[in-house]
C-alpha cells in the first residue's frame, strides 16, 4: 500500500494529499526562500506532479522569475491566511515541492529515510546554526 500523508494551510482553506515516497527534501539557502519563508532556508519535499493533489477554493499562484537563471517559479499559497503550499518549477518539469512544515504531522520527514540536501550554501546566514553561544529552551523563555 503507498504511502499517504496529508497537509494544509493554517485556517484549513487549501489542504493537500501525497501518495507515495518523496524523492527528495531540499533545503534552500538562497536569498529568494529567505524572503519567501521570512527566515534563514525554506525546507521543500519534492514529489511528482501526479503524487499531489491539491484542494480548497483558497488556492492562490504567484509567479517568481529568477534574477539568476531568468527562469519562473510559480509558488501556490492559501489566499485567505497566505500560507505557503509549495512550488513547481520551469527548469523541473512534473514536479513539485511542499514546505515539509504544512504537513499536518511531518515527522515522517526524516534524514535516515530520505535524500535530504543543502542548496545555496553560499547564501547561508550563520545565525541559523545551533550555537552554543546562543540561548536554548525546549519551551518558551518565560516558562
Amino acid at each position: 500500500m503507498a504511502m499517504e500523508h496529508e497537509g494544509g494551510c493554517v485556517c484549513g482553506a487549501a489542504r493537500f494529499k501525497v501518495t507515495g515516497e518523496p524523492s527528495r527534501v531540499t533545503i534552500c539557502h538562497c536569498t529568494w526562500c529567505q524572503r519567501r519563508t521570512g527566515t534563514a532556508f525554506g525546507t521543500e519535499v519534492v514529489f511528482e506532479d501526479r503524487q499531489v493533489v491539491l484542494t480548497g477554493g483558497e488556492i492562490g499562484r504567484y509567479r517568481h522569475v529568477s534574477d539568476e537563471s531568468d527562469r519562473w517559479l510559480d509558488v501556490e499559497f492559501c489566499r485567505r491566511c497566505g500560507s505557503n503550499l509549495g512550488f513547481t518549477l520551469e527548469a523541473a518539469p512534473g514536479i513539485r515541492t511542499l514546505p515539509a512544515g504544512a504537513f499536518d504531522d511531518p515527522t515522517w520527514i526524516r534524514a535516515d529515510r530520505y535524500k535530504m540536501r543543502h542548496v545555496y550554501l553560499r547564501s547561508r546566514r550563520t545565525w541559523s546554526d545551533l550555537s552554543p553561544l546562543v540561548e536554548q529552551y525546549e519551551q518558551h523563555f518565560r516558562q
